[in-house]
């Protein structure tokens, strides 16, 4: 007895380098907990830019802590070899990062006009980019549960933050119910893969499906494999997993949805990408194949009849799901570069668009209508030019993100002989121009209302360099798009 209390452990303890390659996560983890601790000492008036200003060196030293950490040196394996840190996992925790950041930095103003007590909603939304960046390295089924969690309860909470607005706490409840039977769906398909492989670690899966490759297989892993995506396609709001989403976007705060709607979806596609690619998921072409087509046709379908401006976004959100996982259906070599590229540009441009949409809305959020919207060119030029951008960046307009993000995913569908698939993309875009230009046209060919505020022609600060960010990603990614997808496309042979 005495004996076996000091026998080895049977796994190596973390060393420093393990703890590298999980600082980004660390770091906001630390900052999130200052805040909590921090909020309540502090007077609620003072505590809004404080705290807020805390949550963004956060979230900014995330970021560098993830460039530090890009360094090949520590690259690798860590805490027996459930997280991996490689080009793949830096990408994602990029773009996680960027988003907290611009979302941090639109809050202000919002949290401000709302009159929400500002302490736990940014720490909750740091512990939220702290699930996301986990899900991105993770490399073992369970470990992405976790993270899934972690992210997923931050945001259950956050979506029903205007406390005041029954429509909010209706989201938050809805948000969290089928949320909770869609993390179900994912857990009964980890345990169904470990019941296959007799592993929840990618790389033992992948090791153990690699030689049904090209079909057969045991039939738990293809049950596995559907029950494990019909949670995550929850999480991006694919059909027909979709239906929680307008209700939850409509009542949510604006820069919350923002947050929900491009860094969770980043993370999940993340995770996606190396289930559905390093496991050689089988059956995964005809599963994504009829999901992705169902989110593209739905998603723009419903949001032409909506006059609810999230609503509408919602539903192009659903859209934009359907899209990206296009670039699930191809080849490797082509899909993986196209959908990191489409992850990176959607999230410039939607955070922008909710950025934008948030501060028009008011107290409230009372004006959230397309007739709101009417005369915005002339009551405030600016806002609604930077507005213009990011529609033209969702339909796919040339010299924007969006435009090089369908081409890339469109182009790796043809190459994989995808050509029915790549149809109904291309009659989707067109039909999403529809509704994208009703707004343009709202606010540059209609008369304003006269009984709305003017002082939407103000930006503040915190707004301004959120929005200025937004624009900047957005047309650099539609000019320059070289070096991401260079970058993007050397993460491919890591994945093997």
């Amino acid at each position: 007895m005495t004996l076996a209390l000091f026998q080895a452990p049977p796994h190596p303890l973390p060393q420093g380098i393990d703890y590298i390659r999980i600082l980004p996560e660390i770091v906001l983890s630390v900052f999130g907990m200052i805040i909590m601790l921090l909020d309540p000492v502090m007077d609620e008036r003072r505590s809004q830019r404080t705290l807020g200003g805390i949550a963004l060196v956060g979230a900014i030293a995330a970021l560098g802590a993830t460039f530090y950490q890009a360094q090949q040196q520590f690259w690798g394996f860590a805490f027996w070899d459930m997280v991996k840190v490689d080009a793949f996992s830096i990408f994602f925790h990029v773009v996680v990062a960027a988003v907290t950041i611009l979302v941090i930095l639109s809050s202000y103003e919002y949290m401000e006009v709302q009159q929400i007590r500002a302490g736990e909603y940014y720490g909750l939304v740091l512990f939220g980019a702290m699930g996301m960046a986990l899900m991105s390295s993770a490399v073992e089924l369970v470990l992405i549960f976790i993270a899934l969690e972690i992210s997923s309860i931050s945001t259950y909470i956050l979506a029903g933050f205007r406390r005041r607005s029954a429509i909010s706490s209706e989201s938050s409840v809805k948000y969290f119910l089928l949320g909770s039977f869609a993390t179900a769906f994912f857990l009964y398909g980890v345990a169904l893969m470990f019941g296959a492989t007799g592993s929840t670690s990618i790389a033992r899966i992948s090791a153990s499906l690699g030689e049904f490759a090209n079909g057969g297989g045991p039939l738990l892993a293809y049950v596995g494999v559907a029950l494990m995506f019909v949670g995550l396609g929850f999480k991006v709001a694919a059909a027909p997993f979709h239906i929680w989403t307008p209700d939850v976007y409509e009542g949510a705060p604006a820069p919350v949805v923002g947050f929900m709607s491009t860094g969770p979806k980043a993370a999940v596609f993340a995770v996606l990408l190396r289930i559905m690619f390093q496991t050689h998921a089988p059956g995964r072409i005809v599963l994504i194949w009829v999901v992705a087509a169902l989110s593209m046709t739905i998603g723009n379908i419903a949001a032409l009849v909506q006059d609810n401006v999230k609503r509408l976004l919602a539903y192009s959100s659903i859209a934009h799901a359907g899209y990206l996982l296009v670039a699930f259906a191809c080849l490797p070599a082509n899909g993986i570069p196209a959908a990191m590229f489409y992850s990176a540009s959607y999230a410039a441009m939607n955070v922008g668009a909710f950025a934008v949409v948030g501060h028009f809305a008011g107290a409230g959020e009372r004006y959230v209508s397309l007739e709101d919207y009417a005369g915005l060119g002339k009551r405030s030029p600016l806002l609604a030019a930077i507005l213009t951008v990011f529609l033209l960046s969702l339909i796919g307009i040339p010299i924007t993100g969006g435009f090089f993000a369908k081409f890339y995913v469109f182009s790796a569908a043809l190459q994989a002989n995808l050509v029915g698939l790549t149809i109904v993309g291309v009659v989707n875009s067109a039909v999403a121009a529809y509704y994208y230009l009703r707004l343009i046209v709202v606010m540059y060919m209609r008369e304003p209302r006269e009984e709305l505020p003017l002082p939407v022609a103000n930006i503040p600060a915190g707004l301004g360099i959120a929005l200025a960010l937004s624009l900047a990603a957005t047309v650099y990614l539609g000019v320059l798009p070289g070096r991401i997808l260079e970058y993007a496309g050397r993460s491919v042979d890591l994945l093997h």
